[in-house]
């Protein structure tokens, strides 16, 4: 069952009435060139750190592609969720010079 964020709609009695989402569009995949990502370390319970890439605007296939790419460089698991990348571990630095190598303006972000 699909959990669609429908604000201002209840309920209708409208035998005709047809819910616009006006909101569902979503923004065409930026050249890498145009993408300035951020990359963050965060520390999960139990002292789990993973990485996280912030900034990419596209669809959301084109982020989950990406996702997959830098989850097989890394080697490691992770998921794309909330407009971010979030790999297990501490994989800046790869990421970071790999996203550079494909033309992408990528940098450390946080503490």
């Amino acid at each position: 069952m699909s959990k669609k964020n429908r604000t201002g709609v209840i309920y209708s009695t409208n035998p005709d009435f047809e819910y616009n989402d006006s909101g569902a569009d979503e923004p065409d995949t930026l050249p890498p060139a145009q993408q300035d990502l951020r990359i963050w370390l965060d520390r999960k319970g139990g002292g789990k750190v993973i990485t996280i890439i912030k900034g990419f605007i596209g669809t959301v296939a084109d982020m989950e592609a990406l996702g997959k790419q830098l989850k097989a460089l890394c080697g490691s698991g992770g998921t794309v969720k909330d407009q971010e990348v979030q790999i297990q571990g501490d994989h800046r630095d790869k990421v970071i010079n790999w996203l550079v190598g494909k033309g992408y303006k990528a940098k450390k972000a946080g503490g």
